[in-house]
């Protein structure tokens, strides 16, 4: 057990400077990026375009805005000079790369992605500028590497009278990367959707001859990427059909895209390109941060992380874990323990704590490389990214649900009161600790705490050392209270000595954790339908029925001990069946509700220039639940929201939605909560992830009161 705690400690320890090392830099040299400017010098408040070049190895491809069923879009966070605006990224065609049972939008060889600056019209002429671009991507052939290149262009300001010309070698680059931008469709446009599938018809001129027709949709989850698409002309135009993502969603009512083909020309065929719905970029504000679909932030300098603030931040939120009401039961069952350990030597409650820090350190670590690896590998997931699975939840309701049975004295787990992992003999006590820490740490991923965020979003775009060391902290936060309590001496002379008033207290710590488990099966009603929820509830009865069968087992007799033993092991096979067929139902995302945050729905509102609120929220989220209780559903914020005219978006992250996901990743964030506030064209304002009802006040007030309500202000009462 110590020898775990070492190598823990000493992984914690030797990833700090092999990350300082590296500099965080990705040493796969995969693709090489650059930033180029077309004209030769820039003119004060006239716009002008950059482009970012990507130049992959062969049979190695990045992604499209959507990239499909796996993968990342690439990011670019601008750092730009006093005054300069940078606009949403323009977006070239992108190719259908199918990667074995998946289907992939993206490019392979090069990609241009251009992007049009704005500078001010108080530039001073004669000087130059420096824009800073940090690029992070993900390159993959069958597997996936995540890279990053900082990218750096200085460009003169042109005299008075000046011409600006381009610069030399960068014509055909910018004329080809125009040229392999899509333009808008020039015919009327409609959307249908019949027995599950989604129809787009254009009514294009009836002798066009269209073939290899692809529909590269916008929004990430609408369609079945990897499912053939059907088209055909008639007489009405061209009409293709797809396959909806989730039948059990409600059909959206438009699909705008990128639709492409081939069309037959005296010349032969060329491939045609139009965008669908909306022009090119259109969806977005001309500055950086109002465009979630084309990821383009504006970032300043001082506010990035290094290694060692990230480390700092990731122990503090460990430490305000424990505060936090997922832990807080697990951890009284442990302290119920370590009283039961009072009398024993004092070096054996150190070793206690020992190994419940192991646990937890071990358990935080694990649970980052397969979120590591998992991102990689091109998985749209984030902190708490097991909760989003039905399975998951409900073994951790079952396992919760055991250990309150154990304290309610239905079954004895073992000999120590911590239930879990104890084992049978006075030997096994140390085990117990340890996995303590790995249920305490499970435990700890729905609450995020005040500090964690930023940490844990900066700790999951570093290379695996960074990773890994920032994940190390913050269990070592979490462990830190209960380690402290067994090694300090004064502590331990502090603890009452065991009697029979713990036989009272433990059957009191029961009831917290049947409150935990009334929870997780609260979550579980929001992932799957009535028959699975149905399915769950009747596996909490098959749980309690094994353990009472098995209690009762005991000195029954050679029988009745095989009776009992036998009915428990056929209540607990019939859960693993229960639980397993969890998946099969989930239940369909309500984005039929006009306040469920899309893509597209974001993109609209910015694109009309109102005011937006979202909320992106999970129910297995604790600290997202007490937000929404005590601020955001408060009479005063509601009141606020509506006198600005402000649309309020909630995202649901409850199950699996790549959308969300990206989202929250643009704006350095592994998981929820997340609250922004778009007042206008520029950044929206990042809410703490704690809230009160007067800190959202005082953020709304960035928002002008709406014109209604500005006038009964200010008309006198009679």
């Amino acid at each position: 057990m110590i020898r775990l705690l070492a190598l823990a400690l000493a992984l914690f320890g030797l990833s700090l400077p092999t990350a300082s090392a590296q500099g965080f830099k990705v040493p796969a040299d995969l693709v090489k990026a650059s930033l180029v400017g077309e004209p030769s010098a820039i003119r004060p408040g006239e716009p002008f375009t950059v482009a970012i070049r990507m130049v992959m190895r062969p049979h190695w491809h990045v992604y499209w805005r959507n990239p499909g069923d796996s993968g990342l879009a690439p990011e670019v966070a601008w750092t730009l000079p006093a005054g300069f605006s940078a606009g949403a990224i323009q977006w070239p065609v992108p190719s259908r790369i199918p990667v074995a049972h998946l289907m992939n939008f993206g490019y392979e060889g090069e990609a241009v992605l251009l992007a049009e600056m704005t500078p001010p019209a108080t530039l001073a002429p004669g000087k130059a500028v420096t824009l800073q671009a940090k690029l992070t991507y993900l390159v993959c052939e069958r597997e996936c590497v995540p890279g990053s290149a900082d990218l750096r262009l200085t460009l003169p300001v042109a005299q008075g009278g000046s011409s600006t010309g381009v610069v030399p070698g960068s014509m055909m680059l910018f004329e080809a990367a125009r040229a392999a931008l899509p333009v808008p469709a020039p015919w009327p446009v409609r959307y249908g959707a019949e027995n599950g599938r989604l129809q787009v018809h254009l009514a294009v001129p009836p002798g066009l001859a269209a073939s290899s027709v692809a529909y590269f949709p916008y929004a990430e989850t609408a369609i079945e990427n990897a499912a053939a698409q059907e088209a055909r002309s008639d007489a009405d135009g061209l009409h293709i059909d797809l396959a909806r993502g989730d039948s059990t969603e409600a059909a959206p009512a438009t699909l705008p895209g990128v639709l492409t083909f081939e069309e037959a020309t005296p010349d032969g065929p060329v491939r045609r390109a139009y965008a669908i719905g909306e022009a090119p970029g259109a969806a977005v504000a001309a500055t950086a941060s109002a465009a979630p679909s084309a990821p383009v932030v504006v970032q300043a300098p001082d506010e990035s992380l290094t290694l060692w603030s990230a480390a700092g931040l990731a122990f503090l939120g460990g430490l305000l874990l424990n505060l936090m009401p997922c832990v807080f039961p697990v951890l009284s069952i442990k302290v119920l323990s370590l009283v039961s350990h009072s009398g024993e030597p004092a070096g054996r409650v150190r070793l206690h704590g020992l190994a419940y820090t192991a646990g937890v350190l071990a358990s935080f670590l694990a649970l980052a490389s397969l979120l590591i690896a998992l991102k990689g590998a091109g998985a749209g997931i984030g902190w708490g990214f097991q909760l989003q699975s039905p399975l998951v939840v409900a073994g951790l309701a079952y396992l919760l649900f055991a250990m309150g049975l154990s304290l309610s004295g239905v079954v004895h787990l073992g000999a120590g009161i911590a239930g879990l992992g104890d084992g049978l003999t006075r030997r096994a006590g140390l085990e117990g600790s340890f996995f303590t820490g790995v249920l305490a740490t499970v435990v700890a991923t729905p609450c995020t705490a005040p500090f964690m965020g930023s940490a844990v979003g900066f700790a999951l775009t570093q290379e695996a050392g960074v990773s890994l060391a920032v994940f190390a902290s913050l269990g070592l936060g979490l462990a830190l209270p209960f380690l402290a309590l067994t090694i300090w001496p004064a502590a331990l002379r502090r603890l009452p000595r065991p009697g029979a008033w713990m036989d009272t207290l433990k059957g009191a710590l029961a009831f917290p954790i049947y409150a935990t488990v009334a929870w997780l099966v609260w979550v579980l009603s929001q992932q799957v339908g009535s028959a699975g929820l149905l399915a769950a509830l009747v596996g909490l009865v098959l749980v309690g029925l094994a353990a009472w069968a098995w209690e009762r087992g005991h000195g029954a007799g050679p029988s009745g001990t095989w009776i009992a033993r036998g009915t428990a092991v056929a209540a607990l096979a019939a859960l693993a069946v229960l639980t397993l067929g969890l998946d099969r139902d989930r239940a369909g995302a309500a984005q039929a509700d006009a306040g469920a945050f899309t893509q597209a729905r974001l993109d609209g509102l910015l694109a009309q220039g109102k005011p937006v609120f979202v909320n992106m929220t999970a129910a297995w989220c604790i600290t997202c639940q007490v937000n929404e209780r005590a601020a955001l559903r408060s009479e005063t914020v509601q009141d606020g929201l509506k006198a600005r005219g402000i649309t309020y978006l909630k995202g649901d992250w409850t199950n699996q939605n790549p959308e969300i996901t990206r989202l929250l990743e643009r704006h350095g964030r592994s998981g929820v909560p997340l609250y922004l506030l778009y007042a206008g064209s520029g950044e929206p304002a990042v809410l703490p992830q704690i809230l009160t009802p007067s800190l959202v006040m005082e953020a709304l007030q960035a928002v002008p009161l709406a014109a209604t309500d500005r006038s009964a202000a200010l008309t006198p009462e009679r």
